[in-house]
């Protein structure tokens, strides 16, 4: 059940996302404060190729303080729809254009403390379609076998969210188990 905001006050305007915190009427008339990150929310894409090979990406992650192995994912812009999105970040991070693309749902990533949500897509028929990569990513393209990337998981080799929850969203669409 939703709660009636009190007060609301963004205490900070980041590049990716900003930082809130709102004051909410409890459930017994008290005041609760509540601290979260505003997100305008992304994509993630699980690209197969015609081996039924996944893409990956592997880019240094600052927070991990390592490379990570992830599927790719981006933010969205403004006023863009996720499957636009999905698209060029498929062609921005592994070079391919989607010939089918197909929404397998979506997630909070962190709803205790964060907006995001992320929307999944599973991107076939892959063709060349490069675009210039953003400024700030340095990635390199991997691509897998599900049985090399299920082992993976299982060895917590693969330990980003997003990655793990696409595959095995894209594993139940394709009938992998």
């Amino acid at each position: 059940m939703a709660r009636k905001t009190i007060k609301s006050t963004t205490v900070f305007h980041g590049k990716v996302f900003n930082v809130r915190i709102d004051h909410l009427e409890g459930l017994s008339g008290d005041e609760q404060r509540v601290d979260f990150v505003e997100h305008v929310g992304g994509v993630a894409v699980i690209p197969i190729d015609e081996h039924m090979r996944v893409c990956f990406v592997r880019q240094y992650r600052h927070p991990a303080g390592e490379d990570l192995l992830e599927i790719p994912a981006g933010t969205l812009e403004s006023g863009e729809d996720p499957e636009s999105c999905a698209v060029r970040e498929t062609r921005e991070e592994i070079g391919m254009s989607p010939g089918r693309l197909q929404y397998l749902g979506g997630t909070f990533l962190a709803p205790g403390y964060s907006t995001e949500f992320l929307h999944f897509y599973l991107a076939q028929e892959l063709t060349p379609a490069p675009l210039p990569a953003d400024k700030d990513e340095d990635i390199e393209v991997v691509e897998l076998s599900w049985d090399e990337a299920f082992q993976q998981i299982a060895r917590n080799e693969i330990r980003d969210a997003k990655t793990i929850t696409g595959i095995f969203l894209a594993g139940v669409r394709l009938g992998k188990w």
